[in-house]
């Protein structure tokens, strides 16, 4: 059994999709893993800076400390989206089709995910604003 995937939550929202994710459930769980080792530790180290990034325009101070459920989920979905606008301004993201060839893309054109362009993809991140099922809620 390979490892869970690092965007499992945004996959198994059906907000993203990648080539790399098989989905498998046990019991009443639902779960998706990486068919690759080295496309699930590239996505690992992306959220990983993407999270440290984010952190100043999520108004979360401590560092070690797991972000809530709906912060993740803004920087996964808002990182994502953020990315796949720099490396395709001319479309218009609503979803990423394919997390692990758009990583692979970026590191293409930037060298290394430690190069990406942050400042943007923060920008992203901070305005993502989750779709909400079922009921309004008010933003604060």
């Amino acid at each position: 059994m390979s490892a869970r995937c690092p965007f499992e939550k945004a996959i198994l929202g059906a907000q993203c999709a990648c080539e790399m994710a098989a989905r498998f459930s046990v019991a009443e769980q639902m779960g998706v893993e990486c068919r690759s080792d080295l496309a699930r530790n590239n996505c690992a180290m992306l959220l990983g800076f993407m999270r440290e990034r984010a952190r100043f325009a999520l108004k979360v101070t401590d560092s070690s400390a797991s972000l809530p459920f709906g912060k993740e989920m803004k920087v996964m979905l808002g990182g994502l989206i953020g990315l796949q606008r720099q490396m395709a301004p001319e479309e218009g993201v609503a979803r990423v089709q394919n997390i692990h060839a758009l990583v692979q893309q970026a590191q293409a054109a930037y060298g290394s995910l430690e190069t990406l362009p942050y400042q943007e993809i923060v920008k992203s991140i901070a305005s993502f604003q989750s779709k909400r099922r079922g009921h309004a809620r008010p933003s604060r």
